[in-house]
């Protein structure tokens, strides 16, 4: 199989709007192949990424040399209006570069690309590995490369859910031996070779491998004839992560899977020392000092830097504060029960802290125990059943959050983006805008602030897209530039600074909370609005945390 036709299933399944047809489609390009090794290409392809990692920054300054273009006149305004640096260039490139002179690139073929710029040392080497890729790849080829360079979400509809129900279709093995095998060994590629061998059987966890971190559901799902079965913990302003540890050997893995160890010394250093056997915890990243969890913008300092600075340790000390036990001393835990693995966690001598646990004899008692919690300055409250397994990568009704709003502003439609899947073909995905008309530092009257893709309900999308029809001012692929007129109130849970997003902040999870179609445009909120309610909020009263 050549890395253009893998290319052509994903568009096939971004462009597929109902789940079952898009795992068929990926099953049917898995089942087609004879080579386990490209069985484990394809797959990793899809879910894994590259295996290598290159900014933002310097894909479009590369793009912008190889294609010969002003970064600020020509590209910019593209990504701008894609809302995708890959798709800008994938564009970019359909109208400004010939075809490539070589046949298409084989799996095996791309993945030598990827570790081409994997291994290169240097900005300039890697500058070079990347133009070579250019030069090797069509345009469409280019859009997922990059995007697999992210080593994130392709943005197409189909996450690990669906890909490990695509590898069970694929090979005609059981999917929860699949998800569990998935789980135990945090590979795709690993997982696929499996299945394709069929020996799922065999898999067995290993350390310093990442896996799928269990989820919450909103607290609406619970049972409420079920409130003794649960405990409530609160929920900290901080970075969701698993800790790995052997003796002296920590790492970190956040979210979505990324090795974050390098920039966290001062929580595996502590770790290091404590000596742990194998074990693996769940928890949470906070800056903390004063006796204090510090705000989630705070802790943004930290994100990302691989080798922080002895002020920055100084100035945002990190704390990993546990709440879930995994694995322990040659012991996988999924299988307990929440109570049994808190029992052992409970017993494990930490430099850190643990998440408090308050048990629970009805619902009637979590709204007053989530304003507790608000006041002391947490972001939420964690509601979890008691004799829950650990349901690795899943989204149930076992563990429950309680979140408020950090707040809600009024803003504006700039820009319409056509979704994929079910919305396929329908603007769902929008660019917001706030009023700085009387704001010295920018020329625009509206700038961005987010982009927000839920909150709507069927009807009203619907009806959003009638009226922006006659609204639209130019079109660039699948993303409309539009007159700002239509209104609309979001919510978000935190304003967060972002130096590289033209109004300096940028919201966090942020959503529709109504369509204001009795507003007019020049009531929408400005950005000192913006910077006011993100000072009220860093100096929230936060109280006290020790152990």
């Amino acid at each position: 199989m050549t890395f253009l036709e893998l290319c052509h299933a994903l568009r096939d399944i971004r462009e597929t709007r109902k789940s079952s047809r898009k795992v068929r489609r990926f099953a049917d390009v898995l089942g087609s192949l004879s080579d386990e090794a490209d069985v484990r290409r394809a797959v990793a392809f899809a879910g894994e990424g590259g295996g290598a990692s290159v900014g933002h920054a310097t894909i479009a300054e590369v793009a912008c040399r190889y294609l010969d273009i002003d970064p600020e006149a020509v590209f910019l305004p593209c990504r701008l209006a894609t809302g995708s640096s890959s798709e800008a260039i994938r564009l970019l490139m359909e109208n400004l570069t010939p075809p490539p002179s070589t046949p298409p690139p084989t799996l095996a073929e791309a993945e030598a690309l990827f570790a081409a710029i994997r291994t290169a040392r240097g900005r300039e080497a890697k500058e070079t590995a990347l133009i070579d890729a250019f030069t090797k790849l069509t345009p469409l080829e280019t859009q997922f490369f990059l995007r697999m360079l992210g080593r994130g979400s392709l943005r197409i509809g189909f996450e690990l859910r669906s890909i490990l129900q695509a590898v069970a279709l694929a090979f005609g093995r059981d999917p929860e031996s699949v998800r569990y095998a998935h789980t135990l060994t945090g590979s795709l590629a690993d997982t696929a070779s499996m299945a394709f061998r069929d020996t799922l059987a065999d898999a067995t966890f290993r350390l310093f491998q990442p896996i799928a971190f269990m989820l919450a559901s909103p607290i609406e799902a619970r049972n409420p004839d079920e409130a003794a079965r649960y405990v409530a913990e609160p929920k900290f302003d901080g970075m969701r992560a698993q800790l790995h540890a052997k003796g002296r050997e920590v790492r970190l893995y956040s979210r979505d899977l990324n090795d974050i160890t390098a920039s966290f010394p001062d929580i595996t250093g502590a770790i290091a020392d404590a000596g742990l056997p194998p074990t693996v915890l769940d928890g949470e990243v906070c800056g903390y000092a004063d006796k204090r969890i510090l705000p989630f913008n705070d802790l943004q300092k930290r994100m990302g830097v691989k080798s922080p600075s002895k002020s920055l340790l100084t100035q945002v000390p990190a704390v990993f504060v546990a709440f879930d036990l995994l694995h322990h001393d040659g012991r996988s835990l999924f299988d307990e029960p929440w109570r049994g693995r808190r029992r052992r966690l409970e017993a494990i001598p930490l430099p850190f802290p643990l998440t408090p646990v308050q048990e629970l004899t009805t619902f009637d008692a979590i709204p007053a125990l989530f304003e507790r919690t608000l006041a002391d300055g947490n972001e939420g409250l964690m509601v979890k059943r008691a004799d829950s397994p650990y349901e690795y990568g899943q989204r149930r009704a076992s563990w429950l959050k309680v979140k408020r709003p950090g707040g809600s502003l009024d803003t504006v439609i700039l820009y319409a983006t056509a979704g994929s899947g079910r919305r396929g073909g329908t603007w769902s995905d929008f660019t917001l805008g706030i009023d700085v008309s009387g704001d010295d530092r920018y020329a625009e009257d509206v700038i961005p602030i987010g982009k927000a893709y839920g909150g709507y309900t069927d009807a009203e999308l619907k009806e959003l897209n009638r009226r922006l029809k006659p609204l639209v001012v130019e079109t660039f692929g699948p993303t409309s530039l539009v007159k700002p007129e239509i209104v609309v109130e979001i919510e978000f849970d935190e304003i967060q600074v972002n130096r590289r997003a033209k109004a300096g902040y940028t919201l966090r999870f942020p959503r529709f909370k109504a369509i204001r179609w009795d507003k007019e445009p020049h009531e929408i909120d400005t950005l000192a609005t913006v910077e006011r309610l993100y000072e009220q909020r860093a100096r929230r009263h936060r109280a006290e945390f020790t152990w």
